[in-house]
């Protein structure tokens, strides 16, 4: 009954380790519900915007978390 969710601060990497980047998120996404990484959602942590969109994504509300 738990949801979850990985909200990290990353970037796009275009590097030839790209690919163990990538890796990790696959797994990371098959494990958890939602996976929001900063370059793809325009904001880092500590942002507060950044996990208005966790909670909106998850449908839940802060005293829930």
């Amino acid at each position: 009954g738990f949801l979850t969710c990985v909200l990290s601060n990353s970037w796009l990497d275009d590097g030839p380790g790209r690919s163990l980047g990538a890796a990790l998120r696959s797994r990371l996404r098959s494990r958890f519900r939602l996976l929001l990484e900063s370059c793809r959602i325009g904001r880092e942590k500590p942002d507060p915007g950044a996990f208005g969109l966790a909670l909106e994504a998850l449908g839940a509300r802060p005293q829930e978390v």
